[in-house]
């Protein structure tokens, strides 16, 4: 694996929107317009120059521009020998749209941060063997503690990263490369030219709004497809929003995940403090960790 070398401040940052458009109101009332802002600030005040794409507010559907706008977004800031890292707008939906008609060609490794939906560009990249990171968009940066803050310019700034603390299923300790990415959009780069080859990585997954019975058929659809054979270990993140309306028989999330992975023989953590609404803990795609099933910790080697 390549890993991008380490940002400091005074580099050049180019925001993209590769992914669902922004939006002015959400269904809680907020604007993730003020969050998206927030987001830059935070980089810009770490001592960053950060600079926005074309386009990058633009809106086609709920999609943020067309293909054709959004894939540029990402070929230019690529592309751009100033530019030392690529941040991502927010989630949503669209990201895979762009990778049907995509080729990583040219332009040195470079920072990509982001999380949810850009799951496939992040997954994409560890296809080609280069090192980018799983955590927070721009929309949701400033809701994140301070800890979070700091371990995730700690893994682009080439710091050491602490572990984290889970919940251990047992099964002992093991060895792979990290590969976090959002069950939901993983799901559907199962059996494509972009899923990455699983064999020997620790996969962490996480999840949002998504009902037990989903979680269900899609964990199935991983068992059916043979896509957990050789998998090392899981590392388990937030499932947030994802149990039923109370007034409808279910299993829970939890008891859906312990049934549907519980059987694999591998050590499995849950509970760590990766994914949607809460704390998301910056994970660099593609490096060395270790899992402890049974303390339930996930190193950085």
């Amino acid at each position: 694996m390549q890993t991008p070398p380490p940002l400091k401040p005074g580099d050049l940052l180019r925001v993209i929107a590769p992914s669902g458009c922004l939006r002015s109101t959400t269904p809680s009332g907020r604007s993730e317009l003020d969050a998206y802002r927030q987001g830059i600030a935070i980089w810009k005040q770490r001592g960053y120059r950060v600079e926005i794409a074309p386009d990058c507010e633009a809106q086609w559907g709920y999609l943020a521009g067309t293909d054709t706008q959004r894939r540029q977004q990402l070929r230019d800031a690529w592309l751009d020998p100033q530019v030392r890292g690529i941040l991502c707008a927010r989630g949503g939906y669209g990201c895979s749209r762009l990778l049907e008609e995509w080729h990583w060609q040219g332009g040195d490794p470079k920072w990509i941060v982001g999380f949810s939906d850009i799951t496939a560009i992040l997954w994409s990249l560890y296809r080609e063997g280069i090192v980018s990171v799983h955590g927070a968009v721009l929309t949701s940066l400033a809701a994140e503690p301070e800890r979070s803050l700091r371990r995730l310019f700690d893994a682009m700034e080439g710091r050491p990263l602490p572990p984290l603390l889970g919940t251990g299923w047992g099964g002992g300790t093991v060895r792979g490369r990290l590969l976090p990415g959002n069950l939901t959009v993983a799901s559907g780069l199962l059996g494509t030219a972009v899923q990455p080859d699983l064999r020997g990585t620790i996969l962490a997954l996480e999840d949002l709004g998504e009902a037990p019975y989903r979680l269900d058929r899609m964990l199935t659809q991983w068992r059916m497809a043979g896509a957990f054979v050789g998998v090392a270990g899981i590392a388990l993140g937030r499932f947030s929003c994802c149990d039923a309306d109370p007034r409808i028989p279910s299993f829970t999330a939890a008891e859906v995940l312990r049934d549907r992975l519980g059987d694999l023989g591998i050590p499995i953590v849950s509970d760590l403090p990766f994914g949607h609404e809460g704390e998301n803990a910056a994970l660099p795609v593609g490096i060395e960790v270790e899992l402890d099933g049974d303390r339930g910790l996930l190193s950085a080697i």
